[in-house]
C-alpha cells in the first residue's frame, strides 16, 4: 500500500454550501474505503488549503481515480501528493548510487 496526501480547496460551489461539508467528508471516506482506500485522517485546515486528508491506496491509479472522482462533484480542488513513510525512505536510499 502507498500513502498520499490529498491538499484540497473549496471552490465557489463548496463554500456555499459549507455547512454540508462534514456529511460530505464522511461521504468522501465511504467512497474511498468503497474503493479499498483506507482514509488514516481528514482535517479542515486554515492557511493556504481548506482541508488535508491522508490516505492509503494499492497504486497511483487507485488514488488519482478517487481524487478525481471526489474533485467531480465540484465542490473542492485537489492536489495529491504521494508520500513515503521510513520504510519506504529506506528502500528508496539503499538504491541510490
Amino acid at each position: 500500500m502507498a500513502y498520499y496526501v490529498l491538499l484540497s480547496n473549496f471552490t465557489d460551489q463548496g463554500i456555499k454550501s459549507i455547512k454540508d461539508t462534514q456529511k460530505r467528508a464522511e461521504a468522501f471516506k465511504a467512497m474511498a474505503s468503497k474503493n479499498g482506500i483506507k482514509v488514516h485522517t481528514l482535517l479542515w485546515t486554515l492557511g493556504q488549503h481548506d482541508v488535508v486528508a491522508i490516505a492509503e491506496a494499492d497504486d497511483d491509479i487507485a488514488a488519482t481515480a478517487l481524487a478525481l472522482s471526489i474533485a467531480s462533484l465540484g465542490n473542492i480542488r485537489t492536489q495529491t501528493l504521494r508520500a513515503f513513510d521510513a520504510a519506504d525512505m529506506a528502500k528508496i536510499m539503499a538504491k541510490m548510487v
